[in-house]
Order: structure tokens, then C-alpha cells, then sequence
């Protein structure tokens, strides 16, 4: 699987440029499922977030972008339809676009419902993370990020990359988010980690990575 995590979405002309080379097409030529599962864990999103994020009037550009199509893939519903159903919508998928909310519900789900045993084989396909979709790829996420308790997991993740992510870096409406606060979370994530800004993607593909920004980013723990 290809990655593209983002902060904010895909906000800037590099970013949306880093997003077509993964797709290795254009955007318009590219079918879409969207994925707004992480948003029912965290306290400060709603049902009207949810929605604007599926009906691409979210202000952070995902589902809004000219997709040839779009569907919605609910992941709390997938374990009552069976596999058969739901599996083949991914893999007919050119990316997944995953929302922001809260990564630990969403890593629930993605494990609970099977789309994270999925994903190994899914070489071609584009994940597209923002904020929480773009934490739940990484090891842990830290307890600052944590507002819906997994009964095991703690701030556990995924691990398909090897760093975490502190993510939008010196945001106005989040003013505890500053470079200082990344600083001090980083120290106890226990492994490499990125603080980001909404104007920046970290890229993932065939095992390299690189960071693509018109902001603000940093390194931690290299």
C-alpha cells in the first residue's frame, strides 16, 4: 500500500501533486471510498462533521477533489455484512480516504471489522490520511492524542510505518499544539516521530519516505 499522511488534507498544489504520483493517473481518472469512521471517537467531532467530510464540504480537501467517483465505507458495519461483500469494494478502489477524529477508535475498527489485515495486499492502492488517518499507520500515537480507550491497546497503532506523527503543528484553533508540546510529546513516543503542520504530507511508497510541505515540519528522534 502507498501512503499519503497528511495533517490537513490535501491542502496545498505539492501535496495534490504527491497524491497524482501515487495514483500514477489523474485524480479525475481514480474511484474513491472514503472512510469517516474516526470521527465517532473523538469528543469534538459530530454527525455535521461526518457529513461534511462524505459530502466533501469538510475544510479540508478530500472527498472535494474531482474523483471520477466516491463511496462511503463505514467500517463499524463491515463485520455484520461479511467479507465477501465488503472486500472487493476496496480492492476495486484506486484510495482510501480516511478522516480525522480519533486513531485510537479508528485502529479499533480497522482490526475488528478486517481492513487492517486487508491492506498487505494492496500493493497499488493510495491511502490518504488526515490527522487521525493519517496516526492510526504509525506505531503509537501518544496518550496527549488519546480520548477514546481502547480496552487493550492503550495508545498502540498499527505499526505500518515506523514513525508517529504529531499533527497539526501550531494550528490556530488548537493552540496547544505548538513545537514545544510536539518536543516534549516526542520525547516519550519511544521511537523516530514527525510534527506537522496542515500544510504538509509525509510520502510512503515501496519503502521510502519523504516528507512534502509548503509549512512547517519537524523531525524527531532521527
Amino acid at each position: 500500500m502507498k501512503l499519503l499522511l497528511t495533517s490537513g488534507g490535501i491542502s496545498n498544489p505539492s501535496i495534490h501533486d504527491a497524491l497524482v504520483d501515487l495514483l500514477g493517473k489523474p485524480v479525475e481518472q481514480s474511484d474513491a471510498l472514503c472512510i469517516p469512521t474516526a470521527e465517532y471517537g473523538h469528543p469534538l467531532c459530530t454527525p455535521g462533521s461526518a457529513w461534511r467530510f462524505v459530502a466533501g464540504r469538510s475544510p479540508t480537501p478530500m472527498c472535494d477533489l474531482g474523483w471520477n467517483s466516491v463511496g462511503l465505507l463505514e467500517l463499524t458495519a463491515l463485520p455484520t455484512i461479511g467479507a465477501e461483500r465488503w472486500v472487493p469494494w476496496v480492492q476495486e478502489a484506486d484510495v482510501l480516504l480516511v478522516d480525522g477524529g480519533d486513531a485510537a477508535y479508528l485502529c479499533h475498527w480497522m482490526r475488528l471489522s478486517g481492513l487492517a489485515d486487508l491492506l498487505p495486499s494492496l500493493p497499488d492502492t493510495v491511502w490518504v490520511g488526515m490527522s487521525a488517518g493519517s496516526m492510526v499507520m504509525t506505531p503509537r500515537i501518544g496518550e496527549d492524542f488519546v480520548n477514546w480507550r481502547s480496552p487493550t491497546e492503550a495508545d498502540r497503532t498499527l505499526g505500518v510505518v515506523d514513525f508517529s506523527i504529531f499533527p497539526h503543528l501550531d494550528h490556530e484553533l488548537m493552540p496547544g499544539n505548538t513545537m514545544a508540546e510536539a518536543e516534549r510529546w516526542a520525547g516519550g513516543i519511544g521511537g523516530p516521530a514527525y510534527a506537522i503542520d496542515d500544510e504538509t504530507a509525509i510520502r510512503v511508497a515501496d519503502g521510502d519516505v519523504e516528507v512534502v510541505s509548503e509549512g512547517t515540519w519537524r523531525q524527531f528522534n532521527a
